[in-house]
């Protein structure tokens, strides 16, 4: 079954495996720089299959993390613009006759 991003999604949730029990710590640079090892092991295909399925679990954990990062950052953005566009628009201390 594909999920949201297109990837497969595996039947249990790999962000609740213990391997995988570190990641909602990771900063945002540090899941995305290990993502990328994780996707070079895999492109690489000399793991075994358990190995890879291992390294894919923990890639859609930190792909997970990154998501998670960016929508916070984008919301942080999206309220940032949202009260700077009603301040220019209520401008306080503006001369009243």
């Amino acid at each position: 079954m594909c999920g949201p991003r297109g990837r497969l999604e595996h039947v249990t949730d790999a962000a609740d495996s213990p391997v995988n029990s570190d990641v909602p710590e990771l900063s945002y640079e540090q899941a995305r720089d290990e993502l990328v090892r994780v996707v070079t092991a895999l492109e690489s295909g000399g793991a075994t299959l358990e190995d890879s399925l291992a390294l894919w679990e923990r890639g859609n954990a930190l792909a997970d993390r990154c998501e998670e990062w960016l929508q916070g950052a984008k919301a942080r953005l999206d309220a940032a613009r949202t009260s700077a566009s009603t301040a220019s628009e209520n401008p306080e201390g503006a001369d009243r006759a």
